[in-house]
């Protein structure tokens, strides 16, 4: 790739998640009572907006890339509409908290927030095809590039622990006795009540100009044109897509991505409540977690050098076997030292299984379904994986819980037996092809 094009590509990624890490960790509680005010019900149904968007983008969304939009001006278009749309949100939540006045307006709140999703989501995709469509060689190339996603979004994240934090309140580095002091307890002073809810509005105007940043950035990026239907081929992209799963390794690879993703959500679902239950100080636990996305800067650092010696099969047993180790440390070894350390394995997870999937898809599928295909997988990463993931997990959980108390030693080997049986039905039934799918190509 030329240089220019490559720090375009490095901008795109980086403007992508630090739009979602920005609005993201700070909206967990904002809905509720504490914040916004709005109830169960309603509360759902912001949090649903993401997943049942990812289903909704691969049937319409990915549809225009492939088939009658240029994926530059697509992703303009998108961050232009959801960058407003989030400004929105942002702004109506701050008139709520200036006003003191009730969040009596849900169906605001709610429109601004679903359509922000529903032009977020598809870009997911559309990023990727930019990125791959401008590689010579994506094995190598992909990793570099998505990292910049990953700094995005630790970009976006980090500092609203600090904006976030009551300043009045945390003494000097010299009174607390040194900077590791210091910084817990900077981590650990929150603000609160309507302070704490006005900084959390800037997250998502913050997430809001970003948008529009990657609306004006994407005028710039290569040129990449829709491809319409040849003869004998299906106007709809993503039945295109679909249709190409009636090969075995990827009928397979879809039902580990399912199983995948569902593990990977759960990982959320009970990574905060564990690790404040093992001993790790509540002010520590948003940076605990956040080790495992520092990790996978390194990860996909060297992606391609992995690819390149171990192929596809054992690359992406190795990312779900990560999630096997991880939640057998959890289960087996409740210490909070190791609970953080194993979050480095969030790293070879995420670029050994997700990113290494983005990258053969891109690869074995037609060029005039490829962005269809990415939201083809993206339904369940990002969609129904997570939607499967808030009801199993929850369920479970409940079966060991008494007095409210969870036993995590035998829950935990649940998402750890099931990632073990995902890496076993790849190794077993995963033969990917040499070429593209196009040609009809055979298997490796």
């Amino acid at each position: 790739m030329q240089r220019s094009v490559t720090y375009k590509l490095y901008a795109m990624m980086f403007l992508q998640f630090f739009i979602w890490g920005a609005w993201l960790p700070p909206s967990f509680g904002f809905f509720g009572a504490g914040a916004l005010g709005f109830n169960e019900s309603q509360q759902f149904g912001l949090n649903i907006a993401f997943p049942i968007s990812a289903i909704i983008a691969m049937f319409f969304g990915n549809q225009f890339v492939d088939r009658n939009f240029a994926a530059e001006r697509f992703l303009a278009f998108s961050h232009l509409m959801g960058g407003l749309s989030m400004l929105g949100f942002g702004a109506l939540s701050w008139m709520k908290f200036s006003s003191d006045a009730p969040a009596d307006n849900y169906w605001m709140f709610f429109a601004c927030m679903a359509v922000h999703c529903l032009f977020y989501v598809p870009t997911i995709s559309v990023t990727n095809t930019i990125a791959f469509a401008s590689m010579t060689d994506p094995q190598k190339e992909f990793g570099p590039v998505r990292l910049w996603g990953t700094i995005g979004w630790i970009a976006a994240s980090w500092p609203f622990i600090f904006i976030l934090a009551d300043w009045a309140k945390i003494p000097t580095m010299e009174a607390a006795g040194g900077f590791v002091n210091w910084l817990g307890t900077a981590l650990g002073t929150s603000l609160t009540g309507a302070e704490l809810n006005r900084g959390k509005c800037a997250a998502f105007l913050t997430a809001g100009i970003a948008s529009l940043l990657l609306a004006a950035l994407s005028l710039t990026l290569p040129h990449t044109p829709p491809k319409p239907a040849k003869e004998n081929e299906n106007s709809l992209a993503w039945l295109e897509a679909m249709k190409l799963l009636k090969h075995p390794f990827l009928l397979v690879l879809f039902l580990v991505t399912f199983i995948d993703a569902t593990i990977h959500d759960g990982f959320f679902f009970f990574a905060f409540t564990y690790l404040e239950k093992v001993g790790v100080p509540s002010n520590w636990i948003q940076p605990a977690m956040s080790v495992g996305q520092i990790a996978e800067i390194g990860t996909m650092a060297f992606l391609g050098y992995v690819l390149k010696n171990l192929g596809w099969r054992y690359t992406m047993i190795i990312g779900i076997l990560g999630h096997t180790v991880r939640f057998a440390v959890f289960a087996l070894v409740p210490n909070p030292y190791c609970a953080v350390a194993v979050n480095i394995l969030h790293g070879v997870c995420y670029a050994f299984f997700f990113a290494t999937l983005y990258i053969l898809v891109d690869e074995v599928f037609p060029k005039d379904a490829r962005t269809s295909a990415q939201g083809l997988f993206n339904f369940l990463i990002l969609g129904l994986g997570p939607i499967a993931s808030r009801y199993i997990w929850p369920f479970l959980q409940k079966q060991y819980t008494t007095n409210d108390v969870v036993e995590y030693k035998t829950l935990l080997l649940y998402p750890s037996g099931a990632a073990l049986v995902a890496a076993v039905l790849l190794l077993l039934f995963f033969h990917p092809p040499k070429g593209n799918l196009s040609g009809g190509g055979g298997h490796a």
